[in-house]
């Protein structure tokens, strides 16, 4: 193998998983360690860089950074489960100082550039288009249906997940950065929006229509079948305050863990969860799941609704065909009818959460716009432009339902587009993200971070009383990290992002590291192509998705080679070493977004 290039910004921001993981580049790590340090502020504000939306996230995200967790792969005791990473980031959004947040935040531009921005929705996609621009002068005018920002994550996640303060909160931060708000003002043509000459358009409108069931039944007994995205605005508007008592939610994603819950809220005692596929198969996150279960909600599956059932005018329940899940000559998996009795559940209303599709009457099919054949717009996934270039699309709009962080990415890639197009510079130039890589040696055994490794397991959020939270629609159900056990989990971090550096020239090769390691991931060995070096390493390297860190040839020939992906970044191969071949670096990487630094051609690197 060729020796590594540790100057390619992707090596180590590779290695630091979670940061890899997360659509907007979140650096975990960092702010991990200032929530541990006490720095709230500092953490929310190294959030809100990234994410825009530290307290809404720190409740709703989809989690994309736990899975990809080191933590979970490398335990060795008890069940391996990864940092609370997204309620660590609630912490820093409750306990930070919000004057002194609000007073470190970037000014409303003092001048305008004369360049006017057009976003139409609240929701995040177009909130992180117009925080990025807004302070480099531009107009942005934010268009929305409702009469407060946010979008989805006002309308349809409930308030027992996310307080409405919340929510005021961080959409006001960004609307109070010189952005245009315009509520209750729905965008009906985007030939007439074009008409009023800005010069771009940002679409951030969402997924908003949700897939019906065209079943025996359903006409018949419509008054008590719901689409589950518009019950749930339905609810948050007070339009609905109540629901029968025997409730079938059919679906397997976040909407349908979110209408199963609000409907034990509301009336609902007898609710129930039914899906066509397995239990491990449903798109929902598996806290989502738990929770519902949690709160006394089964989930029923291998059942395909076929009939909606109706007496006199009104829905009585649903008829299931009993499946299973088999897989064919070519192993692809198909369900199969079991050849067993159909199954009947009594049911006062259900609730079809079984998708979302994207929605675009106002949008004009002769005005350069392509589409799909589902529907979905034609857009560059690096640069979020469609085939009419003035025209951009992020969020759900874009590539269809997703979660929060990805539409925030979406936005920040929108901005860099947006920002360069409209200085005369070729938006595929991406811009590089700023990095550096710093010592952390303070001593011959001490670094400026805490390396020692904590053997807790993950602590669990604490929850207020079920009979309390089952009986308001609008108590939070999760009371958050305590200072104390916020530092704990916080203590668990691995501080993936401090490297192991290596510098063949002052190695003498005493294998020392090789000794010291707990994991047994140095090796000093002979070169050979990948497949074959990952097999004859001190301990195999079986992750092929990690890298392997490859030096040059040292003075006896060998190489060192070590597997990034089971490494603790414990320090104690630097701390062992005797001629410092082996140091600790911090490695923080922040992508470029939209401003100075997106029009330079080079990445930014310091290195010390």
């Amino acid at each position: 193998m060729k020796a590594t290039d540790i100057r390619v910004p992707d090596y180590f921001h590779k290695v630091v998983d979670c940061q890899w993981a997360c659509p907007a580049h979140t650096p975990v790590p960092e702010y991990i360690r200032l929530i541990a340090a006490g720095r709230h502020d500092d953490a929310y504000l190294v959030n809100w860089k990234s994410n825009v939306f530290p307290g809404i996230l720190g409740r709703t995200c989809d989690r994309p950074c736990e899975p990809a967790c080191r933590r979970g792969r490398v335990e060795q005791d008890g069940k391996p489960e990864p940092v609370a990473i997204c309620r660590l980031k609630r912490v820093a959004a409750d306990n930070k100082d919000h004057d002194a947040v609000r007073a470190r935040m970037p000014k409303p531009a003092a001048k305008k550039n004369g360049k006017r921005i057009a976003c139409v929705g609240a929701g995040p996609s177009s909130l992180t288009v117009a925080r990025d621009l807004a302070p480099l002068g531009y107009h942005v005018t934010v268009f929305e249906a409702e009469r407060k920002g946010g979008g989805f994550m006002r309308t349809q996640v409930p308030r027992f997940r996310l307080p409405e303060e919340v929510i005021d909160e961080e959409v006001g931060y960004v609307l109070d950065l010189g952005v245009e708000f315009r509520g209750g003002a729905r965008i009906d043509s985007m030939r007439d929006l074009l008409a009023q000459n800005y010069d771009v358009v940002f679409v951030g409108s969402g997924a908003p229509r949700g897939r019906d069931l065209d079943l025996p039944g359903r006409s018949e007994a419509a008054a008590n079948i719901h689409i589950g995205l518009d019950w749930l605005a339905s609810v948050y508007f007070e339009h609905i305050k109540s629901i029968g008592k025997r409730v079938i939610v059919l679906g397997g994603g976040n909407t349908a863990m979110d209408c199963c819950r609000s409907s034990r809220r509301l009336g609902g005692e007898d609710v129930k969860v039914i899906v066509r596929s397995g239990f491990e198969e449903m798109k929902a996150s598996p806290w989502e799941k738990e929770d519902a279960m949690h709160e006394g909600i089964p989930i029923l599956n291998y059942l395909v609704p076929k009939t909606f059932e109706h007496r006199d005018g009104k829905l009585i329940g649903m008829t299931f065909e009993k499946v299973r899940a088999e897989r064919d000559a070519k192993g692809r998996r198909q369900l199969v009818a079991t050849g067993e009795p159909d199954a009947f559940f009594e049911c006062d209303e259900v609730l079809i959460a079984v998708g979302q599709e994207n929605a675009f009457p106002w949008i004009e099919r002769d005005l350069g716009i392509a589409f799909d054949e589902w529907g979905l717009p034609q857009v560059d996934k690096a640069t979020m432009q469609s085939t009419l270039p003035k025209v951009f699309f992020g969020g759900d709009a874009a590539f269809g339902p997703k979660n929060i962080i990805w539409a925030v990415a979406h936005g920040h890639e929108a901005a860099v587009s947006i920002d360069k197009m409209l200085s005369g510079e070729d938006i595929h130039e991406r811009p590089e993200p700023a990095v550096s890589l710093i010592s952390q040696k303070m001593g011959i055994h001490e670094w400026s971070y805490d390396n020692d490794i904590s053997n807790d397991q993950r602590y669990a959020v604490p929850w207020r009383d079920k009979d309390a939270t089952l009986k308001s629609i609008k108590v939070e159900v999760e009371l958050g990290f305590d200072a104390r056990t916020a530092f704990h989990e916080a203590q668990r971090c691995l501080n993936c992002d401090v490297q192991t550096v290596f510098t063949k020239d002052v190695c003498i090769e005493c294998d020392a590291c090789v000794d010291i390691c707990p994991m047994d991931c140095i090796s000093f060995t002979e070169n050979d192509d990948e497949a074959a070096l990952r097999t004859h390493l001190t301990a195999p390297a079986l992750n092929l998705a990690q890298s392997l860190y490859v030096s040059d040839a040292l003075k006896t020939g060998r190489v060192m080679v070590k597997d990034e992906d089971v490494c603790l970044h414990c320090g104690l191969c630097a701390e062992r070493c005797p001629t410092g071949a082996w140091d600790m670096r911090k490695f923080l990487l922040e992508t470029t977004q939209a401003g100075p630094g997106c029009h330079k051609r080079a990445a930014q690197r310091t290195v010390a």
